[in-house]
């Protein structure tokens, strides 16, 4: 029994490791904008260095990043499906109505 409860902790304690070693490091801000392209009636909706998760706007057309760094553009308004990447001077037609975008 002494035994069990060795390999247990030793498996917990190799578990406990790895989560931890996969564990990214908090991200600095980007440097920049992003703007976001809704119609050729309404001012661009404009985020100044953003960071986190920012729910698109509900007409939400076209994201085009000018940051420093990648932004990652999602199908919900919470930032948890697959994402598509779009690269610091590129843009991005976005799905409208739900998106969202995280820095």
């Amino acid at each position: 029994m002494r035994r069990v409860g060795s390999v247990f902790t030793l498996v917990a304690v190799a578990l406990i490791a790895s989560v931890s070693a996969t564990v990214p490091a908090t991200a600095a801000p980007s440097d920049g904008e992003v703007s976001v392209f809704e119609t050729e009636f309404q001012p661009l909706t404009t985020y100044e260095n953003p960071e986190g998760c920012h729910k698109l706007p509900l007409g939400a057309h076209v994201l085009v990043n000018r940051t420093d760094k990648p932004v990652r553009v999602y199908g919900d308004p919470f930032c948890l499906t697959p994402s598509l990447t779009v690269q610091p001077g590129y843009g991005s037609h976005v799905p409208p109505g739900t998106g969202s975008f995280s820095a």
